[in-house]
């Protein structure tokens, strides 16, 4: 299979080009970020690109799934309009352009609680990504709701202690469905969905993002 990944370089997509390299079901991964991978591989083609500039890359976008993992925080893009246009906007241009180059499957990281009409911010973006790609009609859509992720190099103090907070809630046996679960294990999920696609749209809640 071909691989097509985008947000190569955000936690979940790192180890989600990692997963797919070293997968013998997917023979070619190809990514396209806004600034270097920063390693090589054999199996790798990779493309840096403008994503306000969906013309220079739409010819690109070719394979048998596209792999979704862009997004960032309000306090990195800076605004909500700028979250937007990220969470949103570039992943809506790279779905439809697969879309109409006859990529059959694509793979979506949302996040639980996903509501386009919900009055949180985060989670009617969400929301309105998933149903705006529902509405391109892939044969087959794959989206993944994971709770709050476990990353490996965490930056933010306020991130990581609501991670730990969950964490200790579900040991004492309280809110289990939303215990975080660790970026590498929503990345192995992603593939292994990518690999069996099913027909129509599929919907993994929280507990079934723990692959």
């Amino acid at each position: 299979m071909k691989a097509i990944v985008i947000g190569a370089t955000g936690a979940v997509g790192q180890d989600l080009v990692k997963t797919l390299l070293y997968d013998d079901r997917y023979e070619t991964v190809t990514t396209f970020t806004r600034r270097p991978l920063g390693f090589t591989h054999p199996k790798i083609q990779s493309f840096i690109v403008d994503f306000n500039l969906p013309d220079t890359w739409h010819h690109l976008v070719q394979g048998d799934v596209l792999f979704s993992a862009l997004g960032t925080s309000l306090k990195q893009a800076g605004s909500k309009e700028a979250q937007y246009r990220v969470d949103h906007d570039y992943q809506l241009s790279f779905a439809r352009a697969a879309r109409e180059n006859g990529v059959p499957h694509m793979v979506l990281v949302s996040s639980v609680g996903a509501d386009s009409s919900s009055r949180f911010f985060y989670l009617k973006l969400k929301g309105l990504i998933e149903k705006d790609v529902e509405a391109l009609q892939f044969p087959s859509l794959t989206i993944l709701r994971p709770p709050s992720l476990i990353r490996k190099h965490a930056k933010r103090p306020a991130e990581t202690v609501s991670v730990k907070l969950l964490q200790l809630a579900s040991s004492l046996g309280l809110c289990k469905a939303m215990a975080p679960v660790p970026t590498e294990s929503v990345a192995r999920k992603m593939a292994d969905e990518g690999a069996h696609p099913s027909e129509g749209v599929k919907i993994l809640s929280a507990q079934e993002t723990r692959g």
